[in-house]
């Protein structure tokens, strides 16, 4: 059956005024002005949104949903993301991830979970590999993980500049970007390389060095966690003047925030400031992973999970705090790590694009309804 989702105030992520969306086969079929008639007969099912406002479903770049943690010890694994918790944030595609623990959490973890999702009615991806090297992986290796197994899109969540990481070599790094890159290509897939990024001085300068001594473009990666000190900040919008992406981190905490990171959403408005153009800027959740601290000495001091929801409620900020428009907080949220990730179905609301979107409530931001693969998982039109 055919769906006609009628007068959407609708941001795709630009602006297009009042539309209808004809849903079928889990995508957007048609997006017709709400002045045009539409009769389409009795076998299409109608919902009349009444002019409430309609954004992309969001694009997660960061999701640990099998969970994370452990810093601290067992006692400090934080759980698996529920799909509950999933349908309520917006989040209509999330790309999963390892961390610190490659050991009692595996890519094989990562793959059932993602397809638990997808049978949930949510796109699911995942990076293979982990913070350290040499990767984890699921066949033996980083290049057939991502040719031949659907979910992997990538590698990552790849640590530099931190105490936890492996501390990789330019000519490690260069090798791991090197097969990702092929296998990408061979795959039809982004083949990016994410990466955890510390707060060692070293910041971003690793990347840099694969990219002075190999064929290997900045684009290559996509380094994340960039708002979480100062210092790191201002090294990744001169990594964006240089070419590359930036991805910024909505989960905090007081302890974080105290200690200098710039909130997500500073972050997203003083980068735009600066000129640097919105396709390089992202948003992730960091969802299910720990947020630890340490003290001066990297020992363990305490930690707290990162939250889904956090990313809708950063792009709120950013629209209603610091007057960044819809359409370019919307390119944050979504749009961006779908074009990074290559994923042209995904951030955006028009013909051919997977029907992800969400209904905002009247008058306030708040999620009213979220609509994934062209069904309708969560709100008040179940």
């Amino acid at each position: 059956m055919l769906t006609l989702v009628k007068n959407a105030q609708l941001f795709s992520p630009e602006p297009r005024g009042l539309c209808h969306l004809l849903i079928a086969d889990q995508r957007i079929a048609a997006v017709i002005d709400a002045s045009e008639a539409v009769n389409l007969g009795p076998l299409i099912s109608t919902v009349d949104l009444e002019g409430r406002r309609v954004i992309p479903g969001l694009v997660d770049p960061l999701v640990h949903y099998i969970g994370g943690g452990g810093e601290g010890g067992f006692g400090n694994r934080t759980a698996e993301l529920s799909l509950q918790d999933a349908y309520a944030s917006g989040v209509t595609t999330l790309i999963g991830a390892l961390g610190t623990d490659a050991l009692t959490r595996t890519p094989a973890n990562l793959i059932g979970k993602a397809r638990e999702l997808l049978a949930g009615g949510l796109t699911a991806y995942a990076y293979t590999g982990s913070y350290q090297l040499p990767p984890v992986t699921l066949t033996g290796s980083i290049a057939s993980d991502i040719l031949y197994i659907p979910e992997f899109i990538g590698v990552g969540e790849v640590a530099i500049s931190d105490h936890r990481g492996s501390q990789p070599t330019t000519q490690e790094l260069t090798r791991l970007a090197s097969d990702a890159r092929t296998a990408g290509l061979l795959a039809g897939k982004s083949g990016i390389v994410f990466i955890h990024t510390g707060d060692a001085d070293s910041h971003l300068e690793p990347l840099r060095e694969v990219a002075k001594h190999s064929a290997i473009p900045l684009s290559q990666f996509y380094p994340t966690h960039i708002n979480r000190t100062a210092d790191l900040f201002e090294d990744g919008l001169r990594f964006a003047r240089e070419g590359g992406f930036i991805d910024f981190t909505t989960s905090t905490t007081p302890e974080l925030l105290a200690g200098g990171e710039v909130p997500a959403s500073e972050a997203v408005a003083r980068a735009l400031k600066a000129r640097i153009d919105p396709s390089q800027i992202s948003l992730s959740s960091d969802a299910n992973a720990s947020l630890p601290e340490f003290d001066e000495q990297h020992r363990f001091v305490g930690l707290k999970p990162g939250k889904l929801s956090s990313l809708f409620e950063v792009l709120g900020e950013c629209i209603n705090e610091h007057h960044i428009t819809m359409e370019q907080a919307l390119r944050c949220a979504s749009t961006t790590a779908a074009d990074i990730l290559k994923l042209p179905r995904k951030g955006r609301l028009e013909e051919g694009a997977d029907a992800d979107f969400i209904v905002l409530a009247e008058g306030r931001w708040a999620i009213d309804q979220v609509w994934a693969l062209g069904k309708s998982i969560y709100g008040s039109n179940p």
